[in-house]
């Protein structure tokens, strides 16, 4: 049996939705205390992770990994996993590097989104949003910033009138 992209048989239906999106972080309370502002949700099942089957899984023998859930708008969880007993260097900020992932969030009102995280400790990465001038979303604000570890959170507020672009 041949699968790949170009098969009929590509296992594409054995993938039914998005579970959680896993971020890796340096201080769990203060990645904690982050979202919890910024969404206004209490994380929830903290947790030691630790046994042969994480250390199996993750490729690290002998990892403990303290983590927790955020429930993000929309139904997606985020999982904050902070490494202990490592010494690792965090990812460059930036999305030009590869691997690099960001997690957008929707937003009703920019003018109240942007400042609110801002307040929360995130580090806006232009000075203001931007508005899309052309396009599918013309229109739509967007703005980058970065939580306290570097990840990338993407606000995007459609065009009036609309709910989501692309």
């Amino acid at each position: 049996m041949t699968t790949g992209p170009d098969s009929d048989d590509a296992g594409v239906g054995s993938f039914a939705a998005v579970h959680h999106v896993g971020v890796t972080v340096a201080d769990l309370e203060r990645s904690v205390a982050f979202w919890e502002a910024l969404l206004g949700v209490t994380a929830r099942d903290h947790k030691l992770l630790d046994g042969p089957g994480v250390a199996t899984m993750v490729g690290y023998p002998g990892v403990r990994i303290r983590r927790c859930w955020v429930d993000l708008p929309g139904g997606i969880a985020l999982e904050l996993l902070e490494y202990l007993d490592r010494d690792e260097q965090p990812n460059p900020a930036g999305t030009a590097h590869p691997g690099n992932v960001h997690l957008c969030l929707r937003v009703d009102d920019m003018a109240t989104a942007h400042p609110h995280a801002v307040a929360c400790g995130a580090e806006p990465v232009s000075p203001a949003p931007v508005e899309v001038r052309a396009g599918p979303l013309e229109g739509a604000r967007l703005a980058y910033l970065r939580d306290p570890d570097g990840v990338t959170i993407e606000l995007l507020q459609p065009p009036p009138g609309r709910g989501t672009g692309g």
